[in-house]
């Protein structure tokens, strides 16, 4: 490397190909987080339980990346040859990662789990060889205590850039493919970088520019047709034509289009079909609306596609109706698609509307903090905006708890906060996955709302897409059955309401535990349950 690399580091030629290896390791580093992060992020989208697919895909990639500096220790000669065969190999897998997976997941999917943790130790492997070839290039130039921590602060800067980058920058205007064909360019652009540094001593020169050229025309290629692989995956897992489709920070936002009518789903979940949603959204909301008899102030936690919203402005007695929806995508999308506007009747354009995008469970957190009593004059204002944080009705339709992030909203600890926001004659109402499939879930979501010393009325309804699927009224009087229903519903009538709160022997009460923040049994039993479902 004499030919390159001068041994007098004070000398001219030393500077330029220091500083180029320093940034290779920069963009190395946000390289391999990007691959680490998108591997994790899908498995959580598609397999669930968020928590547990990042600890293990990021378990398994630590351990790789182990192995791959182990491994470095055999290559010996040509080390820049090795290290510019490697960053092809990377820039190819890496950045084809996200795309094999939709394809995986859509058309093998007995398969995704063997070819993810497969491919993330191919990945970890591969990224683990690079740092230590590049601390073996550069120690000929660079005394040993300055090249650790140059290399190490040029490996951590790059880290922190993904970090902050992947989800507030590169997910929501790339989407997941995207995001990985970048960095797959990326790294093979250091790949070209390296050629053209050690062009001098490079064996085959010609031979490393084709495989340079290749990797960049496919990495390309794939990169324009991003949107015809997404398609493709998309069309063969969700079967209907795909009308809308977006990746937020938060979540995967697909609209399908069939016999069924329109469908939602959120990270590959269904969250409604538009031949049946009028039964989920009725039974969801009338049953406490009704009751409460002239519901003022109403709140939405969740619901950001506004179909419950639609449902509660059929009461004249609503003055203001809070909606609090995490994702901003989902309420602009309900909002301003002509189509799915249509379906919520143009809920989220209602005067009576105010749209909070934020978590839910923060948001409970954060009432009345501005309400603090100060005497005279501002007691009173304190008093009205105390008032004006307490609801008659609050409606709760959140995803089914899949993960610890959902699983929180499913807590002691929330229900409790929810409790401070009902009025004395108020009424919740918590949407709570099926009690014939998922009985101990369901169970389980009754006795946390006990444990705050609020009543738990279980009920059930049923819809077609879902099946038996489950709601409970929270309150801190007993519910009782409306007089009357608005006229226009078109499932749930006085007589039929009744039976909703009959529950037969295979979805009867059973003992549960209390789904505490510290705990989060209710995520853990929800999945064993779903799953000899969908193992089955």
């Amino acid at each position: 490397m004499s030919a390159v690399l001068s041994p007098a580091r004070a000398t001219a030629g030393a500077r330029p190909v220091e500083v180029a290896l320093l940034a290779s390791v920069f963009v190395i580093a946000a390289c391999g987080l990007v691959y680490e992060l998108t591997a994790a992020a899908l498995s959580s989208y598609l397999l669930g339980d968020s928590v547990l697919q990042f600890s293990t895909v990021i378990g398994t990639y630590l351990f790789a990346m182990g192995v791959g500096s182990w491994l470095s220790r055999y290559f010996e000669r040509q080390l820049p040859a090795h290290f510019l065969r490697i960053e092809l190999l990377v820039a190819l897998i890496g950045g084809a990662l996200p795309a094999v997976l939709f394809i995986a997941n859509a058309w093998v999917p007995g398969a995704f789990r063997l070819l993810l943790y497969g491919l993330v130790m191919v990945v970890g492997t591969l990224v683990g060889l690079e740092i230590p070839l590049v601390m073996r290039i550069l120690k000929r130039d660079v005394a040993l205590k300055d090249l650790v921590s140059q290399v190490l602060t040029f490996d951590y800067l790059g880290a922190l850039a993904v970090s902050i980058a992947f989800p507030l920058l590169l997910v929501p205007q790339l989407g997941m493919i995207r995001t990985g064909l970048l960095f797959g360019f990326m790294n093979a652009a250091v790949a070209v970088w390296a050629l053209w540094l050690f062009r001098h001593e490079l064996r085959r020169v010609g031979s490393h520019a084709v495989a340079c050229a290749l990797t960049l025309g496919v990495i390309g290629a794939a990169f324009v047709g991003a949107d015809q692989i997404t398609t493709v995956a998309e069309d063969k897992f969700y079967q209907d034509r795909i009308v809308f489709s977006a990746s937020s920070p938060y979540q995967r936002i697909v609209v399908t289009r069939g016999q069924l009518g329109h469908r939602l789903f959120l990270n590959g979940n269904l969250q409604f079909a538009e031949r049946d949603e009028y039964r989920y959204h009725e039974a969801l909301v009338h049953p406490a609306m009704a009751a409460q008899g002239a519901p003022k102030r109403v709140a939405v936690l969740g619901g950001g596609d506004g179909m419950a919203v639609r449902e509660i402005l059929k009461y004249p007695s609503v003055e203001q109706v809070t909606l609090v929806e995490l994702d901003p995508n989902m309420t602009k999308l309900f909002a301003e698609h002509e189509t799915l506007a249509a379906l919520n009747g143009g809920s989220l354009k209602s005067p009576k509307l105010r749209i909070v995008n934020t978590d839910a469970f923060r948001w409970l957190q954060q009432a009345g903090e501005s309400s603090v009593p100060s005497g005279g004059g501002e007691s009173r204002k304190a008093a009205r905006a105390a008032d004006d944080d307490l609801f008659d009705v609050i409606v709760v339709d959140f995803p089914d708890p899949t993960n610890f992030a959902i699983g929180k909203l499913y807590t002691n600890a929330f229900y409790a906060l929810l409790d401070k926001r009902l009025s004395a004659s108020g009424y919740a109402v918590i949407q709570t996955t099926s009690p014939l499939v998922a009985r101990h879930s369901f169970w389980t979501v009754a006795t946390t709302i006990e444990s705050v010393g609020l009543t738990a009325t279980p009920y059930h309804a049923h819809v077609p897409s879902f099946g038996e699927w489950g709601f409970i009224i929270a309150s801190r009087r007993p519910w009782r059955l409306p007089d009357a229903l608005p006229a226009s519903l078109q499932f749930l009538t006085p007589a039929t309401l009744p039976l909703m709160f009959d529950f037969p022997k295979d979805m009867g009460r059973v003992p549960a535990e209390v789904n505490r923040l510290s705990n989060q049994i209710l995520v853990t039993t929800y999945e064993r349950e779903w799953g000899k479902v969908v193992g089955h």
